[in-house]
């Protein structure tokens, strides 16, 4: 059965749970986007969101749009009904035991597989969660063909019943000019600077980061925007040994409208993650007109393509020299905020719900 341009019989079930995730994560950021653009782009199809209990009261201070129903599920995934739906999609890698409908489920990364980057009881709880929602799956999206290519080989799911499907990118409200500098001053961040956006934690390879960022010696501020995750004390401890302490700032998780003073003020974004199932940062980074250093690795070479300086993040001294050659050259820098700014036009969230409706069409189609 496809949908038609009518009013569908049966709606489409949604885990959108992570739409009401405090603070935002990147999963957050896409499970909002992509269920408002597809309730806007089809306005004639019923939805309907599946919250547990603490997502289904924090959903009420949202306004849903007029064709989203919510309906709580306190035992999901567990609880194997979920509704008379055409289909239902898990948006954060989990499904429900059954259901009587095709299931689609979203991947976004399997990095507690592939690396040390999470306790050994996450991992083997992580583990167990994809090898089932890879089994109850009938259709699976991947955010990139990196993921789709760990899906397959990880999971022995299907290549062909894979849809690669990128994120888009949020517009991030650029304050007035002098709001900017008081929203910088509250957070001791002086332009220029460098800057890192995403947890403080050892996947993403801050330590390296920060010795790459001495071995620079650009006499410039780092900042380190983000919460703290796992290794975050060991990273911590170490940039309080750091020779360049008193230019590291570490403002936590910081909200849209400072995220986006950060982006409109640094000099470029540094970002060499050891793996990463997309790479939010890079799009965002290249969206606000700022040059991007990232890995040549997971699925940042994808993400960035050539509007990147791709370095081995391995590598201290490779990150260094691409930091220094970055910061050294205006022309470099205009050269890859030109690039990055085109780019960046490829990822747009109704790109990405069309992507997915086209995906949904061609499951109940076949």
């Amino acid at each position: 059965m496809a949908l038609g341009p009518g009013r569908s019989a049966k709606a489409i079930g949604i885990d959108a749970g992570n739409c009401f995730d405090r603070p935002p994560t990147g999963v957050a950021v896409y499970a909002r986007n992509l269920t408002t653009e597809l309730a806007r782009s089809h306005p004639n199809q019923s939805f309907v969101w599946h919250l547990r209990s603490n997502r289904y009261l924090r959903s009420f201070r949202a306004r849903l749009p007029s064709n989203v129903t919510r309906r709580l599920g306190e035992r999901f995934p567990g609880h194997p009904a979920v509704g008379p739906v055409a289909l239902f999609h898990g948006l954060n890698q989990r499904l429900p035991e059954a259901a009587d409908a095709p299931m689609v489920a979203t991947f976004h990364d399997l990095f507690a597989m592939t690396g040390d980057y999470s306790t050994p009881g996450f991992r083997e709880r992580f583990a167990k969660l994809a090898v089932e929602t890879a089994r109850r799956a009938n259709h699976i999206i991947a955010i990139s063909e990196h993921t789709a290519r760990l899906v397959e080989g990880l999971l022995g799911f299907p290549r062909a019943n894979v849809t690669v499907v990128h994120h888009g990118v949020e517009a991030l409200d650029a304050p007035a000019p002098a709001e900017e500098r008081s929203i910088l001053e509250a957070i001791d961040v002086t332009p220029p600077f460098v800057l890192h956006m995403g947890t403080i934690q050892a996947r993403k390879n801050v330590g390296r980061l920060v010795e790459a960022f001495e071995a620079a010696g650009s006499g410039r501020q780092l900042v380190l925007a983000g919460s703290t995750g796992y290794g975050g004390p060991d990273i911590l401890s170490r940039i309080e040994r750091s020779a360049a302490r008193s230019r590291i700032r570490l403002p936590g998780h910081v909200g849209d409208k400072v995220r986006s003073c950060l982006y409109r003020s640094a000099e470029c974004l540094l970002f060499p993650s050891l793996d990463e199932g997309f790479g939010l940062p890079v799009v965002e980074a290249m969206a606000s007109g700022l040059p991007v250093i990232t890995s040549d690795t997971s699925a940042l070479p994808e993400v960035a393509g050539d509007a990147g300086l791709l370095v081995d993040p391995l590598s201290v001294d490779a990150i260094a020299d691409g930091l220094a050659r970055v910061l050294a050259s205006p022309d470099l820098r205009a050269e890859l905020a030109a690039k990055g700014l085109m780019r960046a036009t490829a990822f747009t969230w109704r790109r990405c719900a069309d992507q997915t409706w086209n995906a949904y069409q061609r499951l109940l189609a076949g």
